[in-house]
């Protein structure tokens, strides 16, 4: 487990690919309880310590994931979330040979997507559609390109709503399936399991003391991910 920040309200800690955020039905150890682990060993703290799950990743997905230390950060990072004053950034790597086909557009400059996703819980998997369904819930995305490699295409994406897997979806919908992401189209899985997929950046506004805060995660030790930099 990596911090990368933490105070006496919130802990930000930087997520890896494969571990869970809460617990699940698989039974594995969250990241919840082991960060409650380090609070507990850290500061001594006898009893149960309290920590607060406001939002969540995939577990595929890597980055960073913040927590709330106190019943009173965790009502109000429940608002700011649920009122999208949490602004995140994610990177996701794609097939550079699907660049230029169908919608995806490779200027650097940003681009909408606009869809309509359908969850299907058995699956645990969400579908897109360019008209609105019954059940359905609009999604939206802001992306652009920003770093080549030989073969691949690294995005910056930044969403405007937050819906199941909707990162997944909507690129996959747009013919640029994130690597590694079997779910949503790619050809092959990752060798760790893992999709291209990172949190890259959260900013917002501390819910006690009113400070700016703007955290980035380091990158994957992947190959892949280094290359671009």
């Amino acid at each position: 487990m990596q911090v990368v920040y933490e105070d006496n309200h919130i802990i930000i800690v930087n997520k890896q690919s494969g571990e869970i955020v809460q617990g699940d039905k698989t039974g594995d150890r969250p990241l919840s309880d082991i960060v409650k682990q380090y609070i507990k060993e850290k500061y001594q703290k006898p009893g149960e310590v309290f920590l607060g799950v406001v939002h969540r990743l995939d577990r595929p997905v890597a980055g960073l994931v913040v927590f709330a230390r106190t019943s009173k950060a965790l009502t109000r990072l429940n608002k700011m979330f649920a009122e999208s004053e949490v602004h995140k950034t994610y990177w996701a790597i794609i097939k550079s040979s699907k660049a230029g086909s169908g919608k995806f557009c490779d200027d650097g400059e940003w681009h909408t997507l606009e869809n309509w996703l359908v969850r299907n819980e058995k699956q645990n998997k969400s579908y897109a559609y360019d008209r609105e369904k019954p059940g359905s819930k609009k999604a939206i995305l802001k992306y652009r390109t920003i770093g080549h490699s030989d073969n691949y295409t690294l995005l910056e994406v930044n969403l405007m709503t937050g819906r199941h897997h909707q990162i997944r979806c909507q690129l996959a919908a747009m013919g640029t399936p994130i690597k590694g992401d079997l779910k949503y189209g790619a050809p092959r899985s990752n060798p760790d399991g893992s999709i291209s997929l990172m949190a890259r950046r959260v900013e917002f506004t501390h819910p006690v003391s009113k400070a700016p805060i703007s955290i980035e995660a380091p990158l994957p030790h992947d190959s892949l991910w280094q290359q671009f930099f």
